[in-house]
């Protein structure tokens, strides 16, 4: 088979998924007046009956964000409603992660069938996504005892043992030796082990992933090791990549089956590094993000197959604008931003673009997609080879446009901001991609900068880089734009950092996110201190005041970059902006305070609510 004939299967697989999307993404037929959808009813009526929650049009539009969305959020906020404790909530959950999992692994499998029937690409990777589907399953069996060890047993002990003080519960960690470090033996950025407490000494002791889930991870060891025989039959003729495959396979069962806890952070470098080595259209994401475990940052697992969209792979101009406005804002700062931002840079030029959707997806990833992703995390790897970067931006907009209309969002926005947002997804796809490369696609490259090798375990010490490193990400994106921009784009790049601002007040309580809630918090004093946005029943924008929202952006963003170089503790940048009440961060600025408070209260009462405009 000649590339050409495979990018030809590529792009058939690629409609054949984007219909399947649609179809699921139909699911929300279900909300609409005069609509009806048999299958989705169907679904609906058998998850909530399992999770014995009363059928109404809020319980409903929670179910489809599970089923549909893989989010749980909306789930939690109906079971708080409804005065389930966290014991309850925890239950029904998992559950809701039983009947996901079964529904879109089933939906992998007829998908899997397809391809197999329609003959399409080659038997080097039709015989990749059947074994990366069979290691799947075993990670999805995995994912629930991860979840219980860490999120529901371990954390919520080490939170009560210091009454809540998260820098109390890091200092333990840190003076007991219970993080795992690098080859150096420095403190690393992330685990993969557990916490395992000797009940004789009422002590706890990191264990590796291998030995505190033995049967969980042998049976992935050996769906790996079912994997490389597979594709040992096969030769890639397309690509030449069987052996960096092979190579990349056999690291991830070494690694996985590694119980030597000091050593753990090494193998998995090594498995990066091959990841790095395949540069394929078809791409596997493995355990790399660690946003759920927020004292020892486990690294979740993750397991999918992603694909690219071979017509959208141009179409990217943010690397070249990131470029510039660093280069230009480090040269501000002196020599040794210089040096650090020229080792970003070179990143940013060996970064490898997959602009695609999830394939397939499993485990961790049945509690919510990245709309996209760098990676990886380990900065000596990144040193070495650069970074990925995926962006599902087709995905994304799907999803966009099939979601119904809330409630919340017209009360608080307004409708005609509502429905100027829907028309722009609908009707302007086009804009809608020029936007999601500067904001998201801007976002990722946004990570990259002012980051040294050490960076995240110093400015960490507080537990709280992951806190202000979402809000660096995003305004990178932005400084880019304000260093190149596109007058037409003004308003909609306003619009749009308003609408996120706003909608990732509703993430308050969902552990996972905090770090984009608290993303959100910072954009809020930023754009009301600017003037750009007010708040009065309704949000109001006032596009006059772009140049005063662009002067304060820039003053906070130099400011936080200057934080990055002397790797300062991360905390004490987000409490210019935000400060802890009863556990929960709120703004500063009483303005803005009440707003948020409000928003969360009407979030609380409306927040699944639906509304249908004309």
């Amino acid at each position: 088979m000649t590339k050409q004939q495979f990018m030809n299967d590529l792009q058939a697989v690629y409609l054949e998924l984007q219909s399947r999307q649609a179809e699921l993404n139909g699911y929300y037929d279900l909300l609409e007046e005069g609509k009806s959808h048999a299958k989705a009813d169907e679904v609906v009526d058998a998850f909530l009956k399992l999770l014995e929650i009363p059928r109404n049009k809020e319980s409903e539009m929670a179910a489809l964000t599970r089923i549909v969305n893989l989010r749980e959020d909306a789930l939690e906020q109906v079971l708080q409603k409804e005065g389930a404790d966290e014991e309850r909530i925890r239950l029904k959950k998992e559950l809701a992660y039983g009947f996901v999992s079964m529904l879109h692994i089933a939906r992998h499998e007829s998908f899997i069938g397809w391809i197999e029937q329609q003959k399409l690409l080659t038997p080097f990777y039709r015989s990749l996504i059947f074994g990366v589907h069979f290691v799947g399953l075993r990670m999805s069996e995995w994912q629930s005892h991860w979840t219980h060890h860490i999120i529901n047993t371990v954390n919520p002990e080490l939170s009560a043992m210091f009454n809540g003080d998260d820098a109390k519960v890091f200092e333990m960690l840190q003076s007991q030796a219970l993080l795992d470090v690098t080859e150096e033996g420095c403190v690393g950025d992330r685990c993969y082990s557990v916490l395992v407490k000797d009940e004789e000494q009422q002590k706890y002791q990191a264990v590796a992933y291998a030995e505190a889930f033995e049967k969980e991870v042998e049976a992935v060891v050996v769906a790996l090791e079912q994997l490389i025989a597979l594709l040992n039959q096969h030769e890639d003729e397309v690509f030449g990549q069987k052996q960096a495959w092979i190579a990349y396979f056999t690291a991830l069962k070494e690694a996985f089956g590694h119980k030597k806890t000091d050593e753990l952070i090494a193998m998995w470098a090594e498995v990066d590094r091959r990841w790095m080595a395949i540069t394929t259209p078809l791409q596997v994401g493995h355990p790399l993000e660690y946003y759920e475990d927020h004292y020892r940052k486990a690294v979740a697992l993750e397991w999918d197959l992603r694909i690219v969209n071979p017509k959208l792979q141009e179409n990217s101009h943010t690397r070249k604008n990131i470029k510039l406005f660093a280069y230009e804002m480090a040269q501000k700062f002196g020599e040794s931003a210089e040096h650090t931002i020229a080792k970003n840079l070179l990143q940013v030029d060996r970064t490898q673009l997959y602009i695609g959707q999830p394939m397939l997806y499993y485990a961790a990833e049945f509690n919510g997609l990245f709309s996209a992703q760098v990676v990886p995390n380990d900065e000596q790897v990144s040193t070495e080879l650069g970074k990925k970067i995926f962006a599902y931006a087709d995905f994304v907009l799907q999803s966009k446009i099939a979601k119904p209309v809330m409630r919340l969002s017209v009360e608080v926005m307004g409708e005609d901001f509502v429905r100027k947002q829907r028309m722009l997804a609908q009707s302007e796809p086009e804009l809608w991609h020029k936007l999601y490369d500067i904001s998201t696609i801007g976002h990722e490259y946004g990570h990259i900068l002012w980051i040294d090798s050490d960076t995240e375990t110093v400015m960490n010490a507080s537990g709280q880089f992951k806190n202000i490193e979402e809000f660096k990400a995003t305004v990178g994106g932005l400084m880019a734009f304000f260093h190149h921009e596109e007058e037409a784009l003004k308003h909609h790049i306003v619009d749009d950092l308003v609408s996120r601002a706003v909608g990732l007040m509703a993430w308050r309580e969902v552990g996972e996110v905090l770090p984009y809630y608290c993303e959100g918090l910072i954009h809020l004093e930023i754009l009301f201190a600017s003037g750009i946005i007010g708040y009065e029943e309704q949000i109001t924008i006032d596009y006059g005041r772009y140049e005063a929202m662009k002067e304060t952006y820039t003053r906070a963003y130099e400011a936080l970059a200057r934080h990055y170089l002397k790797k300062e503790d991360a905390l004490a940048y987000l409490e210019r902006y935000a400060s802890k009440e009863n556990g929960v961060y709120l703004p500063v600025t009483t303005e803005v305070k009440a707003f948020v408070e409000h928003y969360y209260r009407r979030y609380k009462e409306i927040g699944q609510q639906t509304v249908s405009l004309d």
